[in-house]
């Protein structure tokens, strides 16, 4: 398993702090102070090493004993304390290596320090303050909100367990933070937490480091920043196709004139919504037939119903074209406004509550409209932007953080002996159908159905999007139109994708399989060969097949892609 992958699996069981939720566990954890510090099995430099741990990871402490060094103090002349390093194991990590960060006990405890004060007039409960007094300790100029949601803890964990509506990684250490009554699942061993589980990425007390504290970053517009926007706004889009098309019309100056929300946001939010390469280019080039000089930055508009019936293209343009987005300011300008409007100005103006949805202004929509299943999202966007400000030298400015607050946080989190019940009889969740296709692994453009490999076998693309769609979502049909359930998939099969209210029809694309037999091969080297010479027209699917590249043109790079593809030496992404 991949390292980084194997340490964000032990960060989840880092501290249960949220499982048993009593105030009581909150009291010491360890901040990691010193990258790839050493946990080990004793209290010497001497002893077996578990592994290395990350910088700013916090630790749940066995005790607050400082344990003597039993090697003579060398290398570690402080001591050593005891800290939980995932369910059932412990270690030893020396004190020159780590920070010892305090909460109070219980949530009626008095203010010791001026930090304490402020934050208890904020109206942050005592558990909070440890956390949040050390982060204002290390970034003076930080700021932090206290959003009072008006929600038991035990309620709003449980609207937001639904069988369903999240997941997880299956590889956790510890199985109560899983839901096996909950059948769905997603691509990578992703399956459907518990409500200890979701009640773990709720709980903001478990996220008050360095670099996941930014999942709470306040996203609406700061004029005090409004020297620093371009800057950083270039450093987003700079490694964009979008951007070296329009970097001479201003494109960074103009995301940075942004005030209806955040540039920084909004420049991310592009980026994530148009990828680096020229896959959607027709939404942002302005040069699309019959939709000359409209643009569509944020991919808006293109709905499930509007795809199947007309193409991503078609339906960003029309949506561009509808909102008179005719210039690349007043579609990065106005878009913007747009879903200010949405989400921002609703009260979905972080990471955290575009993920749960728990103070709308619209209190009918708690616990809806909410943007992912991907249940430690936030936590993992909290990283970007972290490295986003880290690199741009921002970390110490001024910066507003709204953090949610619940009432009676100390009640017991358990897991339910029914777990999430998946309510459709048909088996059809009500999971759109966009986020279906993305969290089954695969990506959608134009109709076309991308991301499917050489060789992928019919049964692993329906289980994929049947993991996450329900037991349904999902039924594909050969080139003649017939429904087939094993076999390769090729280039033209179709795919209807369907959830509980909708459905869509898209057309598979396996980058490099023109000729449509499913497997990459001369024939295709051929086919490629000839289009690049014009003696050869490839249309539709085989053409977008022709194009593993994805710059948009059959050329020399996707001759090359293809052949190296087949000699082995290369794979197509």
């Amino acid at each position: 398993m991949n390292k980084k992958i194997f340490k964000l699996l032990l960060f989840v069981m880092l501290s249960f702090i949220s499982f048993g939720v009593k105030a009581e566990e909150y009291t010491f954890r360890v901040k990691v102070v010193n990258d790839g510090a050493n946990l080990r099995v004793g209290t010497g430099s001497n002893t077996e090493k578990i592994d290395s741990l990350d910088e700013f990871d916090y630790y749940e402490m066995v005790n607050n004993t400082l344990y003597k060094d039993t090697n003579n103090n060398k290398n570690c002349s402080k001591g050593w304390y005891n800290i939980i390093y995932y369910t059932g194991k412990t270690g030893y990590v020396c004190a020159d290596d780590v920070e010892v960060v305090t909460s109070f006990a219980k949530d009626t405890a008095t203010p010791t320090n001026s930090c304490e004060k402020e934050l208890q007039a904020a109206g942050f409960p005592a558990s909070y303050w440890g956390g949040l007094c050390r982060l204002k300790e290390l970034h003076k100029t930080w700021n932090f909100q206290a959003v009072n949601t008006n929600l038991e803890w035990a309620y709003a964990v449980e609207k937001e367990s639904g069988c369903g509506k999240n997941f997880v990684s299956a590889s956790i250490y510890d199985k109560t933070f899983l839901d096996s009554s909950c059948k769905l699942t997603s691509p990578g061993n992703y399956v459907a937490p518990s409500q200890k589980g979701v009640a773990y990425y709720m709980d903001p007390r478990n996220f008050f480091t360095e670099k996941y504290i930014f999942q709470f970053l306040d996203q609406s517009y700061d004029a005090t920043l409004k020297s620093i926007y371009p800057e950083t706004v270039l450093s987003i889009i700079a490694p964009t196709k979008f951007y070296e098309m329009h970097k001479d019309k201003g494109i960074v100056d103009i995301i940075a004139k942004i005030t209806s929300a955040s540039p920084i946001a909004m420049a991310s939010r592009i980026r994530n919504e148009l990828g680096n390469g020229t896959s959607l280019i027709n939404l942002w080039s302005g040069t699309y037939e019959g939709y000359e000089g409209f643009y569509n930055f944020y991919n808006w508009g293109v709905g499930d119903n509007c795809v199947r019936d007309y193409g991503t293209t078609i339906c960003g343009l029309s949506t561009a074209k509808e909102y008179n987005w005719n210039s690349i300011e007043t579609a990065i300008i106005n878009g913007a406004d747009t879903i200010a409007a949405l989400y921002i100005s609703v009260g979905q103006y972080t990471n955290y509550f575009q993920k749960f949805n728990l103070v709308p202004t619209t209190i009918s929509k708690r616990f809806t409209h909410q943007y992912m299943t991907n249940l430690p999202g936030p936590m993992s966007e909290s990283k970007i932007a972290y490295s986003t400000y880290a690199k741009n030298n921002l970390l110490d400015i001024s910066l507003n953080f709204k953090i949610p607050v619940f009432s009676k946080m100390d009640t017991p989190i358990v897991n339910s002996s029914n777990g999430a019940i998946q309510s459709e009889a048909n088996g059809l969740g009500t999971i759109d159908i966009a986020t279906i296709i993305t969290s089954s692994g695969y990506s959608y453009s134009n109709g076309y159905l991308l991301g499917v490999k050489e060789s992928t076998d019919v049964a692993d693309i329906k289980e994929a999007i049947e993991a996450v769609g329900g037991s349904n979502s999902a039924s594909i049909q050969n080139k003649d139109g017939e429904v087939v359930t094993s076999g390769i998939v090729a280039t033209g099969y179709k795919i209807k994708i369907a959830n509980s209210s909708a459905s869509e029809t898209l057309t598979i694309v396996v980058k490099g399989d023109p000729s449509g037999d499913g497997k990459i091969n001369a024939l295709d080297l051929l086919q490629v060969q000839k289009a690049i010479l014009g003696t050869y027209t490839l249309e539709g699917a085989s053409a977008y097949a022709a194009d593993p590249s994805g710059d948009g043109k059959i050329n020399a790079l996707d001759l090359l892609q293809v052949q190296k593809q087949i000699l082995g030496t290369y794979t197509i992404e």
